[in-house]
C-alpha cells in the first residue's frame, strides 16, 4: 500500500507516472531504508521539509546500486503527484539549490515540451555549486547550469531514462516558443553601440583632416611641388640602382638556380643509387631465400628417392626371396610328383628292366675293370685287349 500510486494521480505520457522509473531502480528504492523510514506518509507540504535537508543529488552507487535520498524524493513526488504550482515554487526557490533541482528534474520527467524549456532555461544563469554521488561512490563537484544542460540536451541523467523533447528550434519555428533572450544582451547591445560611436568618430577626424589640407596657402604647395620633383628624382635613381642591383642579383639567382639545380640532381643520383642498392639487397636476400628453399626441396626430393629406393631393393630382396623359395618349393614338388606320378606299369616295366639290365651293366663295368681295355693309354688298352684274348693278366 505505501509504493502505490496516489489514486487522484493522472497518467502521464500514458502510463503510471512510476512507470517512469525503470523497474529495477523502483524495486531498489522500495526496498531502501530511506524510503520506508522517511518517505512514508510524506504530503507536498511535508515533503519540502525533507527536500531542504539534500546535501547532494545523484542516482545510484555502490556494487549493490543503492539508490540516494534525492532519488528516493524524485520517485515520492511521482507517487504522489503535486500540482504543478508547487512544483514551480520549487524551481524558483533562490535560497535551497537542491529543492530547486529536484523540482527541475520532477518537471523534466513529467511536463510538456514547453514548460520545460520555459522554467529550466533561466535556470542558466545560476552557477552554484553541487554536490554529485557517482556510481564509484564518491562525491564530485557541478554546477546548476550544468546539470539544467544535461536534463535539456542529454536522454539519461541520475540512471533514469528522461523523455524525449522537442529540439527547441522546431517549437520556434511552431510559433509554441519566442526566441530565446539572453540575459548579457543588454550588454552587447551597450558594446556595439560603443563600438559604433567610436567609428563615427573616426571618420569625422579623418574628414577634418582632408578639409585642412584642402585648405593649405600657395608657399605649401610650391614647398610641396619641389618636394615631389626632389622625390621623383630621388624615385629615379632608385630605380636605376635598384635595375642595376636586379640585373646583378638576376645574374646570382642563375648561378644560384643553376647550383640549385645541380645539387638537386645531385641529390636525385644520390636517392637513385640508394634505391638501386635497396633493390639489389632485396634481390639478393629473395635470391638467398630462394636458394635455400631450393636446397631445402632437394633435400627433400633426395630424401623421397632413397625412401622410394630403399622400398624397391626390400621389395626386390622379398621378391628374389619368395621366387628362390618358390622354385626350391616347385622342385621339391616336381620331384615328389614325379615319384608319385609314375604309372604302375610303367613303374613295373622299369623295375623289371632295372633288374634285368643292372646285372648285365655290373658285369660289364667289372669286366672292363678287369680287362684293362678302358685304359686312357690307346697302347696299353690295345695291349690289354690282346692279352684278354690270351688269358693274360692285364697290364696296369
Amino acid at each position: 500500500m505505501a509504493n502505490r500510486t496516489d489514486p487522484a494521480a493522472k497518467s502521464i505520457r500514458g502510463t503510471n507516472p512510476q512507470n517512469l522509473v525503470e523497474k529495477i531502480l523502483r524495486s531498489k528504492i522500495y526496498q531502501n531504508t530511506y524510503w520506508k523510514e522517511q518517505c512514508f506518509g510524506l504530503t507536498a507540504e511535508t515533503l519540502v521539509d525533507k527536500a531542504m535537508e539534500l546535501d547532494h543529488l545523484g542516482g545510484t552507487h555502490g556494487g549493490n546500486r543503492k539508490p540516494t535520498p534525492f532519488m528516493c524524493l524524485v520517485m515520492k513526488m511521482l507517487q504522489i503527484q503535486p500540482e504543478k504550482e508547487i512544483v514551480i515554487e520549487f524551481i524558483k526557490n533562490d535560497d535551497y539549490k537542491y529543492v530547486r533541482i529536484l523540482g527541475a528534474f520532477y518537471l523534466r520527467l513529467t511536463g510538456t515540451d514547453v514548460d520545460v524549456y520555459r522554467y529550466l532555461e533561466p535556470l542558466y544563469n545560476d552557477y552554484r555549486k553541487l554536490r554529485q554521488k557517482l556510481p564509484e561512490g564518491k562525491f564530485s563537484l557541478t554546477h546548476v547550469d550544468e546539470v539544467i544542460d544535461e536534463l535539456l540536451t542529454k536522454d539519461y541523467s541520475c540512471d533514469i531514462a528522461l523523455p524525449r523533447i522537442k529540439k527547441r528550434w522546431t517549437l520556434e519555428t511552431l510559433g509554441s516558443l519566442e526566441p530565446r533572450r539572453s540575459v548579457l544582451e543588454d550588454d552587447f547591445e551597450e558594446e556595439e553601440e560603443k563600438e559604433e560611436n567610436d567609428q563615427l568618430d573616426g571618420l569625422e577626424d579623418e574628414a577634418h583632416e582632408k578639409d585642412y589640407y584642402r585648405g593649405r596657402s600657395p608657399a605649401r604647395e610650391r614647398d610641396r611641388d619641389r618636394r615631389r620633383d626632389r622625390d621623383r628624382y630621388r624615385e629615379r635613381d632608385y630605380d636605376r640602382d635598384y635595375d642595376r642591383d636586379y640585373d646583378r642579383e638576376r645574374g646570382r639567382g642563375r648561378d644560384r638556380d643553376r647550383d640549385r639545380e645541380r645539387d638537386r640532381d645531385r641529390d636525385r643520383d644520390r636517392d637513385r643509387d640508394r634505391d638501386r642498392d635497396r633493390y639489389r639487397l632485396r634481390d639478393e636476400k629473395d635470391y638467398g631465400r630462394d636458394r635455400e628453399r631450393d636446397r631445402e626441396w632437394e633435400g627433400r626430393e633426395r630424401e623421397r628417392r632413397d625412401r622410394d629406393r630403399g622400398r624397391r631393393r626390400s621389395h626386390s630382396r622379398s621378391r628374389s626371396r619368395s621366387r628362390d623359395r618358390k622354385d626350391r618349393e616347385g622342385g621339391e614338388h616336381r620331384k615328389r610328383h614325379a615319384r608319385s606320378s609314375t604309372s604302375p606299369r610303367r613303374r613295373d616295366g622299369a623295375e623289371e628292366n632295372g633288374t634285368r639290365e643292372e646285372p648285365k651293366k655290373k658285369k660289364e663295368r667289372k669286366e672292363k675293370k678287369e680287362d684293362g681295355t678302358d685304359h686312357p693309354d690307346p697302347e696299353i688298352a690295345e695291349a690289354n685287349r690282346l692279352r684278354a684274348s690270351l688269358g693274360l693278366k692285364p697290364l696296369k
